[in-house]
């Protein structure tokens, strides 16, 4: 972060700031990305909306935008300095999540290939009835797909026939 934007900042908020190094950044886990971003966005939207309510009101006294933006400079650094640590924040939760989300489709895939590489065995008998394991899905044929077109046929069927009722009475 540029010395001149920390220089700006209050204690309070430089320590948020400073969270967003990248070797703190590194220290968190996903959750505690997510909670310093939403942090890091509070503190920048009430910078930005401080910046603008402030440039606005010296607009009047000023006589114009750029004579009144010269009075409002330490709070566009405010602003600009959470941008820049929001923006730090939000690549790092996506790589998180982009890592989280490829060890969960991994998983998924590994639990996919040892159940279809190990299917449930025939149990032995024992003298008692087991159910056996549900069929795995097939594809769909001809007939399914019709039966699910007169069912869809017949649901909006039933939808006008309540709507006419209605529109009757």
């Amino acid at each position: 972060m540029d010395k001149r934007l920390l220089s700006v900042l209050n204690d309070s908020e430089r320590l948020l700031v400073l969270q967003t190094e990248k070797a703190e950044l590194a220290k968190l886990d996903e959750d505690g990305l997510a909670d310093l971003h939403d942090r890091i966005r509070r503190a920048r939207n009430k910078t930005v909306g401080q910046y603008r309510r402030g440039g606005a009101s010296k607009v009047g006294a000023k006589g114009g935008r750029g004579k009144a933006s010269q009075q409002n400079q330490r709070a566009r650094d405010k602003a600009e300095a959470f941008e820049v640590a929001l923006a730090a924040v939000s690549s790092a939760l996506a790589a998180a999540a982009r890592r989280s989300a490829a060890e969960l489709k991994a998983e998924r895939l590994e639990a996919a290939r040892a159940a279809k590489a190990n299917p449930v065995a025939a149990p032995a008998s024992t003298g008692r009835a087991r159910k056996a394991a549900p069929a795995a899905p097939t594809k769909r044929t001809r007939s399914d797909a019709s039966a699910v077109s007169k069912k869809n046929a017949s649901t909006l069927a039933a939808g006008a026939r309540r709507q006419a009722k209605r529109d009757s009475r």
